[in-house]
């Protein structure tokens, strides 16, 4: 769908008088958090984020991410942003954060933004990945880190499926109950699997999937159905019905959070204009 579809606000409530917006790309293991957003029941990143970032600032700080990670999911690149008057330098907030905040969470970058940026509004691409292993090649440092299959499916049949996914699609089929978007229909990229390695050279499958934004539970959905397709020999015709079926009942299983990781954030409007233009090309917008 073109850009003008996504019903994102427009505008946003600028940093107040006197602060400035600082920009946060970080990287987190989420195995030792209940996922990106705070809640009552646990520990999580923008909690964390926001207690350690207010006894520096010494005023309340409210932490916007990109998007949620659940529980148990990883973040390679995670962008997020807050206001603040304070007259610390823009990059010493990474080190700051770095020193006071455990290991599991790690700042990359900080700087000053734009009073228009937004970093879950502005983002035009989310990439995830999916990493998954066998039995034989799994090792005691996957754990919480990879999902675990007794045998890798057949990377042509999981890639045919990935094909059906690509393009713009209403994904009932793989959304949770959960999730209170008001339209299904989501733009996506890039959806491949391929064969990589560990960095111990052992063989692991990758799924690679990007698009504008994600449904709740929606990448885990996806992949779950792939891997309870694959081990049947289902045909990838039979996945696209499961698709175009509208129908949660369609999909199999849930894959766990383990083997997902928020891998890139994107504010560059033109890495994926092609699929603008295809759009306008084919009379769609």
């Amino acid at each position: 769908m073109p850009r003008a579809d996504w019903n994102r606000p427009v505008s946003f409530f600028p940093p107040g008088e006197g602060e400035r917006r600082i920009k946060l790309v970080l990287s987190y293991d989420g195995s030792f958090y209940h996922g990106w957003q705070s809640q009552d029941d646990g520990v999580s990143i923008q909690q964390r984020l926001e207690t350690e970032l207010e006894a520096v600032v010494r005023h309340k700080v409210r932490i916007f991410g990109s998007g949620r990670t659940d529980a148990g999911v990883h973040a390679l690149m995670q962008t997020a942003h807050f206001d603040t008057s304070s007259r610390i330098d823009p990059e010493k907030f990474r080190v700051i954060l770095n020193t006071r905040l455990e290991k599991h969470i790690r700042i990359l970058s900080s700087s000053v933004a734009g009073p228009d940026f937004h970093a879950r509004f502005s983002t035009q691409s989310r990439e995830y990945w999916y990493l998954l292993k066998d039995e034989l090649h799994f090792l005691p440092f996957d754990a919480g880190h990879v999902a675990q299959v007794r045998v890798l499916p057949a990377l042509p049949l999981l890639d045919s499926y990935a094909a059906c996914i690509a393009g713009t699609h209403d994904f009932t089929t793989f959304c949770s109950a959960r999730d209170k978007s008001l339209s299904r229909f989501r733009d996506i990229y890039l959806s491949q699997w391929d064969m990589i390695a560990d960095v111990y050279g052992n063989p692991m499958l990758r799924y690679r999937v990007a698009g504008n934004a994600f449904l709740y539970h929606q990448v885990r959905s996806m992949v779950g159905t792939m891997l309870e397709f694959a081990s049947r020999d289902v045909p990838a015709s039979s996945f696209r019905e499961a698709l175009d079926g509208r129908d949660r009942s369609l999909a199999g299983k849930t894959a766990p959070p383990d083997g997902l990781y928020l891998a890139d954030i994107s504010y560059d409007k033109m890495k994926y204009e092609w699929f603008e233009r295809q759009w306008t090309r084919e009379g769609r917008t």
